[in-house]
Protein backbone atom coordinates (compact mmCIF):
# COMPACT_ATOMS: atom_id res chain seq x y z
CA UNK A 1 0.00 0.00 0.00
CA UNK A 2 1.32 3.41 -0.90
CA UNK A 3 2.06 5.84 1.94
CA UNK A 4 -0.57 8.33 0.78
CA UNK A 5 -3.27 5.64 0.63
CA UNK A 6 -2.28 4.43 4.09
CA UNK A 7 -2.58 7.96 5.50
CA UNK A 8 -5.96 8.42 3.84
CA UNK A 9 -7.20 5.18 5.36
CA UNK A 10 -5.75 6.26 8.72
CA UNK A 11 -7.85 9.44 8.76
CA UNK A 12 -10.94 7.55 7.64
CA UNK A 13 -10.46 5.11 10.52
CA UNK A 14 -9.85 7.94 12.98
CA UNK A 15 -13.03 9.67 11.83
CA UNK A 16 -15.02 6.49 12.33
CA UNK A 17 -13.47 5.74 15.72
CA UNK A 18 -13.84 9.30 17.03
CA UNK A 19 -17.33 9.91 15.66
CA UNK A 20 -16.54 12.51 13.01
CA UNK A 21 -18.60 12.46 9.84
CA UNK A 22 -15.69 12.99 7.45
CA UNK A 23 -11.94 12.67 7.28
CA UNK A 24 -11.85 16.38 6.39
CA UNK A 25 -12.60 17.06 10.07
CA UNK A 26 -8.89 16.51 10.70
CA UNK A 27 -7.97 19.30 8.31
CA UNK A 28 -9.98 21.77 10.36
CA UNK A 29 -8.77 20.31 13.65
CA UNK A 30 -5.18 20.89 12.55
CA UNK A 31 -5.84 24.44 11.34
CA UNK A 32 -7.75 25.44 14.48
CA UNK A 33 -5.08 24.04 16.79
CA UNK A 34 -2.30 25.76 14.88
CA UNK A 35 -3.89 29.18 14.28
CA UNK A 36 -6.45 29.47 17.09
CA UNK A 37 -9.08 30.82 14.70
CA UNK A 38 -12.01 29.34 16.66
CA UNK A 39 -12.45 30.17 20.35
CA UNK A 40 -14.83 29.34 23.16
CA UNK A 41 -18.25 31.02 22.81
CA UNK A 42 -17.63 31.99 19.17
CA UNK A 43 -20.43 32.21 16.62
CA UNK A 44 -19.48 30.26 13.48
CA UNK A 45 -20.91 30.05 9.94
CA UNK A 46 -19.84 26.95 7.98
CA UNK A 47 -20.48 27.39 4.24
CA UNK A 48 -20.77 24.10 2.37
CA UNK A 49 -21.10 22.12 5.58
CA UNK A 50 -22.28 18.67 4.39
CA UNK A 51 -21.85 16.01 5.67
CA UNK A 52 -21.14 17.85 8.94
CA UNK A 53 -17.56 17.08 9.96
CA UNK A 54 -16.54 20.74 10.17
CA UNK A 55 -19.74 21.50 12.11
CA UNK A 56 -18.71 18.92 14.71
CA UNK A 57 -15.22 20.39 15.05
CA UNK A 58 -16.65 23.92 15.29
CA UNK A 59 -18.97 22.92 18.13
CA UNK A 60 -16.12 21.17 19.92
CA UNK A 61 -14.14 24.40 20.05
CA UNK A 62 -16.86 27.02 20.58
CA UNK A 63 -18.52 25.07 23.38
CA UNK A 64 -22.08 24.93 24.68
CA UNK A 65 -22.55 28.69 24.61
CA UNK A 66 -21.15 29.10 21.10
CA UNK A 67 -23.35 29.27 18.02
CA UNK A 68 -22.76 27.06 14.97
CA UNK A 69 -24.75 27.52 11.75
CA UNK A 70 -24.14 25.53 8.58
CA UNK A 71 -25.40 26.07 5.05
CA UNK A 72 -25.42 23.55 2.21
CA UNK A 73 -27.59 22.66 -0.76
CA UNK A 74 -27.52 19.03 0.38
CA UNK A 75 -29.41 17.82 3.46
CA UNK A 76 -27.36 17.29 6.62
CA UNK A 77 -28.35 14.83 9.33
CA UNK A 78 -29.14 16.71 12.56
CA UNK A 79 -26.33 17.38 15.03
CA UNK A 80 -27.18 18.38 18.60
CA UNK A 81 -26.74 22.09 19.25
CA UNK A 82 -26.12 22.97 15.58
CA UNK A 83 -28.43 24.68 13.08
CA UNK A 84 -28.34 23.98 9.33
CA UNK A 85 -29.95 25.93 6.49
CA UNK A 86 -30.49 23.95 3.30
CA UNK A 87 -29.78 26.49 0.55
CA UNK A 88 -27.52 26.69 -2.49
CA UNK A 89 -24.71 29.23 -2.07
CA UNK A 90 -25.38 30.27 -5.68
CA UNK A 91 -28.97 31.19 -4.86
CA UNK A 92 -29.12 34.98 -5.38
CA UNK A 93 -31.10 35.26 -2.13
CA UNK A 94 -28.68 33.21 -0.02
CA UNK A 95 -27.50 36.14 2.12
CA UNK A 96 -31.06 37.26 2.79
CA UNK A 97 -32.01 33.70 3.74
CA UNK A 98 -29.10 33.42 6.18
CA UNK A 99 -29.87 36.76 7.81
CA UNK A 100 -33.59 36.05 8.07
CA UNK A 101 -32.96 32.76 9.86
CA UNK A 102 -30.16 34.07 12.06
CA UNK A 103 -29.88 37.88 12.23
CA UNK A 104 -26.47 37.85 13.90
CA UNK A 105 -22.85 38.60 13.06
CA UNK A 106 -20.25 35.83 13.23
CA UNK A 107 -16.81 35.52 14.79
CA UNK A 108 -15.72 32.93 12.22
CA UNK A 109 -16.66 31.95 8.67
CA UNK A 110 -15.51 28.56 7.33
CA UNK A 111 -15.61 27.36 3.73
CA UNK A 112 -14.58 23.89 2.58
CA UNK A 113 -16.47 24.27 -0.67
CA UNK A 114 -15.81 21.99 -3.61
CA UNK A 115 -17.77 21.52 -6.85
CA UNK A 116 -18.91 18.15 -8.12
CA UNK A 117 -15.62 17.26 -9.75
CA UNK A 118 -15.94 16.53 -13.47
CA UNK A 119 -12.35 15.47 -14.09
CA UNK A 120 -11.85 18.40 -16.46
CA UNK A 121 -9.26 20.28 -14.47
CA UNK A 122 -9.60 23.83 -15.77
CA UNK A 123 -13.39 23.65 -15.39
CA UNK A 124 -13.24 22.20 -11.86
CA UNK A 125 -10.67 24.81 -10.82
CA UNK A 126 -12.74 27.72 -12.15
CA UNK A 127 -15.90 26.36 -10.49
CA UNK A 128 -14.18 25.95 -7.14
CA UNK A 129 -12.69 29.45 -7.26
CA UNK A 130 -16.09 30.88 -8.21
CA UNK A 131 -17.72 29.18 -5.22
CA UNK A 132 -14.99 30.35 -2.86
CA UNK A 133 -15.29 33.94 -4.05
CA UNK A 134 -19.00 33.73 -3.24
CA UNK A 135 -18.13 32.49 0.26
CA UNK A 136 -15.61 35.31 0.65
CA UNK A 137 -18.24 37.84 -0.39
CA UNK A 138 -20.71 36.43 2.15
CA UNK A 139 -18.04 36.68 4.84
CA UNK A 140 -17.69 40.42 4.24
CA UNK A 141 -21.38 40.82 5.04
CA UNK A 142 -21.70 38.60 8.11
CA UNK A 143 -18.33 38.71 9.94
CA UNK A 144 -17.69 40.85 12.99
CA UNK A 145 -14.79 43.28 12.74
CA UNK A 146 -11.75 41.34 13.98
CA UNK A 147 -13.31 38.02 12.95
CA UNK A 148 -11.49 35.09 11.32
CA UNK A 149 -12.09 32.83 8.33
CA UNK A 150 -10.79 29.74 6.55
CA UNK A 151 -11.28 29.15 2.82
CA UNK A 152 -10.37 26.10 0.75
CA UNK A 153 -8.84 26.83 -2.65
CA UNK A 154 -7.89 24.63 -5.60
CA UNK A 155 -4.41 25.68 -6.73
CA UNK A 156 -4.32 26.95 -10.29
CA UNK A 157 -4.51 29.93 -12.61
CA UNK A 158 -7.13 31.81 -10.61
CA UNK A 159 -6.24 30.89 -7.02
CA UNK A 160 -4.34 34.16 -6.63
CA UNK A 161 -7.62 36.03 -7.17
CA UNK A 162 -9.04 34.70 -3.92
CA UNK A 163 -5.86 35.43 -1.99
CA UNK A 164 -5.75 38.97 -3.37
CA UNK A 165 -9.33 39.63 -2.30
CA UNK A 166 -8.71 38.09 1.14
CA UNK A 167 -5.72 40.36 1.64
CA UNK A 168 -7.97 43.34 0.96
CA UNK A 169 -10.16 42.65 3.97
CA UNK A 170 -8.09 40.66 6.50
CA UNK A 171 -4.99 41.87 8.32
CA UNK A 172 -3.22 38.51 8.01
CA UNK A 173 -3.64 35.77 5.40
CA UNK A 174 -1.73 32.51 5.79
CA UNK A 175 -1.50 29.69 3.24
CA UNK A 176 -1.49 26.15 4.63
CA UNK A 177 -1.89 22.58 3.41
CA UNK A 178 -2.95 20.35 6.34
CA UNK A 179 -1.40 16.93 6.80
CA UNK A 180 -4.84 15.36 6.38
CA UNK A 181 -5.02 16.68 2.80
CA UNK A 182 -3.88 14.27 0.12
CA UNK A 183 -0.41 15.36 -0.94
CA UNK A 184 -1.33 14.97 -4.62
CA UNK A 185 -4.42 17.10 -4.12
CA UNK A 186 -4.35 20.66 -5.43
CA UNK A 187 -6.24 21.96 -2.42
CA UNK A 188 -4.83 24.32 0.15
CA UNK A 189 -6.37 26.66 2.70
CA UNK A 190 -6.28 30.37 3.36
CA UNK A 191 -6.36 31.09 7.09
CA UNK A 192 -7.53 34.68 7.43
CA UNK A 193 -7.25 36.65 10.67
CA UNK A 194 -8.67 39.98 11.87
CA UNK A 195 -11.38 41.06 9.45
CA UNK A 196 -11.05 44.79 8.80
CA UNK A 197 -14.71 45.52 8.20
CA UNK A 198 -16.24 47.08 5.11
CA UNK A 199 -17.75 50.36 4.05
CA UNK A 200 -20.24 48.78 1.63
CA UNK A 201 -17.36 47.36 -0.42
CA UNK A 202 -14.05 45.63 0.39
CA UNK A 203 -11.17 47.97 1.20
CA UNK A 204 -7.50 47.31 1.75
CA UNK A 205 -6.40 46.57 5.28
CA UNK A 206 -3.49 48.63 6.48
CA UNK A 207 -0.32 46.68 7.22
CA UNK A 208 -1.75 43.31 6.19
CA UNK A 209 0.54 40.28 6.26
CA UNK A 210 0.59 37.41 3.76
CA UNK A 211 2.32 34.24 4.98
CA UNK A 212 3.04 30.88 3.36
CA UNK A 213 3.16 28.26 6.12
Amino acid sequence: MKIESALRDQYRKLAKDQGYRSRSSYKLLELVKKYNVVKINDSILDIGCAPGGWLQVSKKYCGLNGKVVGIDKSPVRPIAGISVIQVDIEDPNVLQIIKQRFPISYDVVLSDLSPNVSGIWHYDHERQISLTLLALDISTKVLKVGGNAIFKIFEGEFSGNVKQEACRIFKKVTTNKPKASRQKSSEFYLVCSSFCGTDNSPRYCKNYRSVID
